[in-house]
C-alpha cells in the first residue's frame, strides 16, 4: 500500500475508532442499566452483573459499525477537502483508487468484523445471557429471598418469610399474588416448602384472603395447600432460546421438531435473512459516504454538510432494511426486498463514482435539510462577546 493509501486508511480509522467508542459505550450502558433488576431482585453478586454486562455488548457492536463508518469517512474526507488535500491529490494527477482503496479496504475488514460477531460471537453470548438469568431465578425462593423482607418474585406476586430452616423448609409464610385483575389473593401460612423440582411451593396450617374488584373478602383456612410455580420455573428455571439466540448453522437446516422453531418457523426464516444482509451495511454505507464527500469541492458549492446527507441516507436505509426484515415473518415477498435495498444502494453508489457524480439529494429537501441545519449551528453557537474589540 502506497505511502498516502496508509495516510487516508489511518486517519479514517482513527475517526472511525473516535466515532465508535463513546457511541457503543453510551448504548452498552443504556442496555445494561435495563438490566440492573438482576442484582436487585435475585441477589446476585457484582461480579454476575459485569459478566452479563460483557454478554450484552456483542449485540450491540453490529449495530453501530455501520454508522461509526459513516462518521469515519465523511469527516475524514471534509477535513481533507476543507484542508485542500483532495484538491492538491487531483492535481498531481493520482488515481481515483487512492482514496477509494484504504476506505474500501477498511470498509471490507468492518463488515466480515461485522458478520462474524453477528453469527458466531452473539449467538453464544445471548445464549449464556439467558441461561445465566435463568440459573440466577431458577431458585429464588428457597435460596435467594432475605428472611423478613418482602421481594417481588414475579410481576403481581411478592413473598416474604420469617425464617429459613435447612431441608428447603420455610417459616412465616406471606404470598401476595395480584397476577389475576378479577381477584386478590393473599395467603398466609406458618410453615411451606419448595418440593425438589421448583414446581410447587406447599404450605401449611395458614389461610387465604380472596379480595374482588367490588371490595368482598372471602377467608377460607387451610391444612394443606399447594401454591403452583411452575410457571415460574418454566420461564426462569430454563433458558428458552428464541430465533437471534441461534447460530447461523441452526438457522440454516432448523430442527423440525424444536418447540419454538414449531411455533413461530416465520421468525427463524427472518432472523436467516437479516443476518445474511445486515453484515454488509458497512460497505454499503462507505460506497455512499465516498459517492457524497469523495470528490474535492469548493466551499461555496457545498450546501449541507456531507456527514449530514450520508448519515440521512444510512438512516433510510437502514430503517428499511430493518422494516422489511420485520415483515418476512409474516410476508416471505419481503425476502427480496431485503436483499435488494443494500443491492441498489451499492450499485447507485458505484455508478455515482464510476460517473464523477457526486451522490445528493433532490434540491428542494436539500435545501430545506441545509436550511434547518444552520438554524441549529447558529442557534447553538457561542454569540459573540460585546465587550470584545474596540479599546478605549
Amino acid at each position: 500500500m502506497k505511502l498516502l493509501e496508509t495516510y487516508i486508511l489511518r486517519r479514517v480509522g482513527q475517526m472511525f475508532l473516535v466515532a465508535l467508542l463513546p457511541v457503543l459505550a453510551i448504548i452498552w450502558t443504556t442496555q445494561v442499566l435495563q438490566r440492573i433488576n438482576l442484582v436487585t431482585d435475585s441477589g446476585q453478586s457484582i461480579g454476575s452483573f459485569a459478566k452479563l454486562a460483557t454478554l450484552i455488548l456483542p449485540s450491540i457492536i453490529p449495530v453501530v459499525l455501520p454508522f461509526a463508518i459513516v462518521i469515519g469517512v465523511t469527516q475524514t474526507l471534509t477535513t481533507m477537502n476543507n484542508d485542500s488535500e483532495l484538491t492538491v491529490i487531483d492535481a498531481a494527477g493520482s488515481p481515483r483508487s487512492i482514496i477509494l482503496k484504504p476506505i474500501l479496504i477498511l470498509a471490507a475488514l468492518i463488515s466480515v468484523f461485522s458478520f462474524l460477531v453477528d453469527n458466531v460471537v452473539e449467538p453464544k453470548a445471548k445464549t449464556g445471557a439467558r441461561q445465566m438469568i435463568a440459573a440466577a431465578y431458577a431458585d429464588l425462593l428457597s435460596t435467594v429471598i432475605e428472611e423478613k423482607n418482602f421481594r417481588r418474585i414475579d410481576t403481581g406476586l411478592y413473598v416474604q418469610i420469617s425464617e429459613r430452616l435447612a431441608g428447603r423448609v420455610l417459616k412465616g409464610l406471606f404470598v401476595v399474588d395480584e397476577r389475576d385483575p378479577n381477584f386478590e389473593l393473599v395467603y398466609y401460612a406458618r410453615e411451606g416448602a419448595v418440593d425438589e423440582k421448583g414446581t410447587s411451593l406447599i404450605m401449611h396450617d395458614g389461610e387465604v384472603h380472596r379480595k374482588a374488584p367490588n371490595g368482598d373478602v372471602s377467608i377460607i383456612r387451610f391444612d394443606s395447600y399447594s401454591f403452583d410455580l411452575s410457571d415460574l420455573t418454566q420461564n426462569r428455571g430454563q433458558a428458552t432460546l428464541r430465533a437471534g439466540d441461534r447460530e447461523l448453522p441452526f438457522l440454516l437446516n432448523p430442527d423440525p421438531t424444536d418447540k419454538d422453531y414449531a411455533s413461530k418457523p416465520g421468525s427463524y426464516r427472518a432472523e436467516l435473512h437479516r443476518r445474511l444482509t445486515d453484515w454488509v451495511l458497512p460497505m454499503v454505507f462507505a460506497l455512499i459516504s465516498l459517492a457524497i464527500a469523495g470528490d474535492a469541492r469548493s466551499h461555496r458549492e457545498a450546501r449541507l454538510h456531507p456527514m449530514v446527507a450520508a448519515l440521512i441516507f444510512a438512516f433510510a436505509i437502514r430503517w428499511a432494511c430493518f422494516y422489511a426484515a420485520n415483515q418476512i415473518d409474516t410476508k416471505p415477498f419481503f425476502i427480496g426486498v431485503l436483499y435488494a435495498i443494500p443491492t441498489i444502494a451499492s450499485a447507485l453508489a458505484i455508478l455515482s463514482l464510476s460517473m464523477h457524480k457526486r451522490l445528493s439529494m433532490v434540491s428542494g429537501v436539500n435545501d430545506y435539510i441545509a436550511a434547518q441545519w444552520r438554524k441549529i449551528q447558529r442557534r447553538f453557537a457561542r454569540p459573540a462577546d460585546p465587550s470584545a474589540g474596540g479599546g478605549a
